[in-house]
Formats: structure tokens, sequence, C-alpha cells
């Protein structure tokens, strides 16, 4: 019983981090030094910074979302971090979201419209 308490509390943890990242990245921003920083205060949870973010590979991404224990959902939470981060912003990470959506699809073994509709929509907006 121990352990499902110690699961859902690190599930609330990585839930309430996810959605910080989103709204971070979803409000205009200039992204300037002091922006990236916040973002960057975020990512450490998750053992990045957006320097790293933009330089890693997408497996090695996914690698690191798999050791954080994150469930699909929050993997999604994630690339959805990281469509909205490109959309006004120097780094596109879009290849890393197509890469996460893809592995979501492919690993869940459940079909999504949702995601197979953000793969889509993320491959057309590829800068």
């Amino acid at each position: 019983m121990l352990n499902k308490g110690l699961r859902d509390e690190k599930k609330v943890k990585m839930d309430t981090m996810l959605s910080t990242l989103l709204s971070l990245a979803f409000v205009p921003k200039f992204w300037n030094i002091e922006d990236t920083s916040l973002l960057d205060n975020q990512l450490t949870h998750f053992g990045l910074t957006t320097d790293i973010l933009n330089q890693i590979e997408e497996k090695d991404l996914i690698s690191l979302l798999d050791k954080q224990e994150m469930d699909w959902a929050q993997k999604e939470q994630f690339g959805d971090f990281l469509i909205a981060f490109s959309k006004d912003n120097s780094f596109d990470l879009s290849d890393k979201a197509i890469a996460i959506y893809e592995h979501i699809q492919s690993g869940s073994k459940t079909f999504s419209f949702e995601i197979f509709n953000k793969i889509a929509s993320a491959k057309v907006n590829l800068k």
C-alpha cells in the first residue's frame, strides 16, 4: 500500500511540474535569458535545461522520460510543451515532440486519434 501512495505522490508532483511548464510555454514571451531561466528551473526536475533539450537526441529524450517513470498522458503533456515552446522560439523541438507522440502511439498499444492529429499537425508546422 505504501508503494501505491508513493507512486501517486510522484504522479501528482510530475503533473504539477508539467502543468507549470505548459503554462510558461503558452504565455507569449520574448524568450530572453530571464524567460528561459524560468523554464530551466522547471526542466531541472527532469534533468534537462533548454540547451540540453535543444541538443539531446530523440531516443535519448524518450529514455530520459522513461527513467522519470512518466505515464503516457504525462509524456503527451511533455510533447505538448515542446510544441508550444517551439512556436515563438529560436529552438524548433517539433521533431522531438513527434518522436514522443510516435513513441506513445506504438508503446501504449492503443491508437489515439488525438495523438495521430498532433503528429500530423506537428509535421505540417515543421519549420
